[in-house]
């Protein structure tokens, strides 16, 4: 059930995201194009967990516990830089 609705509200927000893009895109600083890739580039990691939450369940996992955490610190770093570039504006 989880997994459904969190699907559903996925969906939601990138549906309102892209209704965003489309409304402020054109006239938008620099600072909000790096912001557009880093959520885009986000929307890919969790594609890339939902694949490796599924080769975890057919039991066909080959990452090593130390990939894992490194992976699990990627969407730390690009949520900083995104807060980063939404409060400081930096270009």
């Amino acid at each position: 059930i989880f997994e459904k609705n969190f699907s559903d509200l996925s969906m939601l927000t990138i549906a309102s995201g892209i209704w965003l893009w489309l409304g402020w895109f054109r006239g938008a600083s620099s600072w909000f194009h790096a912001k557009v890739a880093l959520v885009a580039l986000l929307a890919g990691f969790h594609l890339w967990c939902w694949r490796l939450m599924r080769d975890f369940a057919a039991e066909r996992n080959t990452k090593s516990h130390v990939w894992l955490r490194w992976f699990n610190e990627f969407p730390t770093v690009v949520l900083f830089a995104t807060v980063f570039l939404v409060v400081f504006k930096p270009f």
